[in-house]
């Protein structure tokens, strides 16, 4: 690690949001470096996610290197007090059948999210586990596949994709166009396919996922 002094930002760079009720209410409470720093890099996480979902799981914050490089008891305890002072929110969620520990940055719509205490079949919180960081240009097309796809065929393709060592979305979504242009292995689906009729998924809105 270098100790060489910060140069500065650039003239173009992007900025983190974050409310005047931190600097007001919440900073005054923090004592603790560690506190502090792990509240600032879940915000700074959940801004760079440009989308859903709009949280950080423990899982995450153990993967950044600035986090890792804590003692996982004092991580613990930093995230405890942040919680504690309402800098974060904390809950456990059902992720696809699993639960996880997962952080929000406290305000009223992270709050409500928090309470129902379940993310099913998110698209998002699949591509952050599996693959990681989103950018903005993988999230429109998370967007556009969560609209257009089966939870279930969205679940399944990530599956097949990790059993393969293929973590990349344009491997699956290849998987999914396939699907959806030849039909899957699930009585289920194959209902929907015949109701829609192929037609289904070459034209309209997202014809573009399959016939690229």
């Amino acid at each position: 690690m270098t100790n060489r002094q910060f140069s500065g930002s650039p003239m173009k760079t992007d900025f983190i949001p974050l409310p005047n009720s931190f600097f007001t209410q919440v900073m005054p409470k923090i004592q603790d470096i560690a506190e502090l720093k792990v509240a600032l890099y879940v915000c700074y996480l959940i801004q760079q996610k440009q989308g859903r979902p709009y949280f950080v799981t423990y899982k995450e914050l153990l993967s950044q290197e600035l986090i890792a490089a804590m003692d996982e008891e004092i991580l613990r305890r930093a995230l405890k007090s942040a919680v504690d002072h309402g800098a974060l929110l904390h809950s456990t969620l059902n992720i696809n059948g699993k639960g996880e520990d997962v952080y929000f940055i406290n305000r009223e719509s992270s709050r409500k999210q928090a309470e129902k205490g379940e993310m099913k079949h998110n698209i998002f919180a699949l591509y952050e586990q599996n693959i990681g960081i989103i950018t903005p240009m993988i999230a429109e097309e998370l967007k556009e596949a969560e609209e257009f796809y089966p939870p279930q065929w969205i679940d399944e393709a990530f599956k097949e994709a990790v059993m393969v060592n293929k973590r990349n979305w344009k491997y699956i979504a290849r998987i999914l166009e396939r699907w959806a242009s030849e039909g899957k292995d699930s009585g289920e689906y194959r209902r929907s396919i015949k109701k829609g009729g192929p037609d289904k998924y070459i034209k309209g809105k997202y014809g573009h996922l399959v016939q690229r």
